[in-house]
């Protein structure tokens, strides 16, 4: 704990954030805001850097990630606050004329007996989350079309591509067959778990390529060729993997793109994804395409249908529906950052010590490592993750959290998708999400996905927006007019009672 909560957690020193790492070249401490990285999560997990060769690699194998360390413990993950997702909202757009027919059972979908076994036994579920009931014949029903799914945070999305995964796997043949490529190294570990445990019945073998620390600058040439039957990684060392020709795509049946929007959008990781997945079309043509994402905006959505096959499937929800019900969000006036943090020790966290964990989302490393040092020399005891820590550091916090060790997790966007712990029904917007190119302009997507941590598979959770300046309350405002919603302001940032109030409302208390 003391690593993660002191020396760990804290921002590096300005000759540590200079030095150039397979995450991307970390910008000084010392510089003005406007020298951040323009990146999604604060920090590019594995950004091919000018001139790098494949010895720059932070590859290793599954077996040296320790993912099953990583695991959950079902014990711990008790929540009084669960309900079933209505999802009453998702749409779907079929093409041609194979006929579907939504899947009230896991039986539904003839599966294997193995895979049943690991939905029942290990997964624990009883029946078809509405998205998977309406998305899964899409994706294992011959011809295999390409799909396109949106849906709310925490529906159940993960399972959909999982099961499509181990669905199309051929257990004799000893190569790839699926691929997964997701936007960190935290969410390809999360999506290996789940489908280690989805699948344990089933003999698939299954390989984590993500970035890794190591002081061996030659580690990526050592490695072994992939031959797991399902790879999930992050884009560039896919894409080095494939470029060494240690990872085999010649028998990919399916590819998919977990938070798709971001792993095509110009800004996000849009160069490495239409590489990989142009080389597996030219190998195999036939190679099922499956992207998943609770938001697309238009210009991402328009690009999207303009890369996959044209008799493509739909999936979909109104944006003005996205905003979770389960999950009630408030907006909190704070006269100045002092009251801020007033606010979030001595109201919500101390009234929200017994309702499971709370996130806290800042913007950049800057207000991470300002807001830590606030809240621990005021005695709390909290964590801290950005992307410019060393992969070890982030993989111990991110344990700890999900061991429930701690309580607190202070964020910057790194963990807003896709991060599923099933404890968190409280997140804190400290620094509201913007645009970094128009910072008067909200990240919509974003917002979403991080009040979305607080709202997995249907629980009730609640939202506290910290708004300080004029810019905060115009921001505010966009937001409520973007989602057809109107977030409600709690009274006083000093007031018990008014977070009380707040909190029983939201189901919590």
């Amino acid at each position: 704990m003391a690593d993660a909560t002191g020396p760990s957690a804290a921002p590096a020193t300005s000759a540590e954030t200079e030095k150039k790492t397979s995450v991307g070249i970390v910008e000084p401490e010392s510089k003005p805001q406007t020298a951040e990285i323009k990146r999604w999560g604060d920090m590019v997990d594995d950004e091919e850097q000018p001139g790098d060769t494949a010895s720059s690699s932070d590859d290793k194998v599954v077996e040296e990630l320790k993912v099953d360390k990583l695991a959950i413990d079902d014990s711990k993950k008790i929540n009084k606050f669960l309900d079933d997702p209505e999802d009453s909202s998702i749409q779907a757009v079929t093409s041609g004329d194979t006929p579907y027919t939504s899947a009230a059972t896991f039986e539904d979908l003839n599966l294997s007996p193995e895979l049943l076994k690991g939905l029942y036994v290990e997964m624990k579920f009883q029946k078809p989350s509405k998205i998977q009931a309406i998305s899964l014949p899409m994706i294992l029903t011959p011809p295999y079309k390409d799909l396109i799914a949106q849906a709310h945070n925490g529906s159940g999305k993960t399972t959909c591509f999982v099961l499509g995964m181990l669905s199309r796997i051929n257990p004799n043949v000893k190569r790839p067959q699926a691929l997964c490529i997701c936007p960190t190294r935290e969410l390809s570990i999360q999506n290996l778990e789940v489908l280690q445990k989805m699948g344990k019945y089933t003999g698939i073998s299954s390989e984590c390529a993500v970035p890794m620390d190591s002081g061996n600058n030659d580690r990526s040439r050592s490695r072994p060729p992939i031959f797991a039957q399902v790879v999930i990684g992050t884009p560039g060392t896919i894409k080095r993997l494939m470029s060494q020709k240690k990872l085999s795509i010649i028998d990919m049946q399916v590819l998919v793109f977990d938070e798709a929007d971001h792993m095509l959008a110009k800004d996000g990781f849009q160069d490495d994804s239409l590489r990989i997945m142009k080389d597996i079309e030219r190998l195999n043509a036939q190679c099922q395409v499956l992207l998943f994402s609770a938001t697309f905006d238009e210009t991402v959505k328009n690009f999207v249908s303009r890369i996959v096959r044209k008799d493509y499937n739909q999936l979909f929800v109104k944006k003005e529906e996205l905003s979770l019900d389960s999950v009630k969000q408030y907006k909190v006036y704070c006269p100045n950052e002092v009251t801020k943090i007033t606010a979030i020790k001595d109201r919500i966290l101390e009234l929200g010590e017994s309702l499971g964990q709370t996130i806290i989302f800042v913007n950049t490393k800057r207000s991470a490592g300002m807001l830590h040092k606030a809240l621990v020399d005021l005695g709390y005891e909290v964590t801290t993750i950005h992307g410019a820590l060393t992969h070890e550091d982030r993989d111990k916090i991110v344990k700890e959290f999900k061991d429930g060790l701690t309580q607190v997790l202070i964020s910057t966007d790194v963990l807003a998708r896709g991060f599923d712990q099933q404890q968190v029904n409280l997140v804190i917007n400290y620094d509201l999400p913007v645009k970094y190119e128009t910072p008067s302009e909200p990240h919509y997507e974003v917002y979403l996905h991080r009040i979305g941590r607080a709202g997995r598979f249907g629980r009730k959770g609640a939202v506290f927006n910290f708004v300080m300046t004029d810019r905060d309350m115009m921001i505010m405002e966009k937001i409520d007019k973007y989602f057809g919603t109107k977030v409600k302001e709690v009274p006083s940032w000093n007031s018990e009672e008014d977070f009380k109030a707040a909190l029983k409302e939201a189901g919590l208390l």
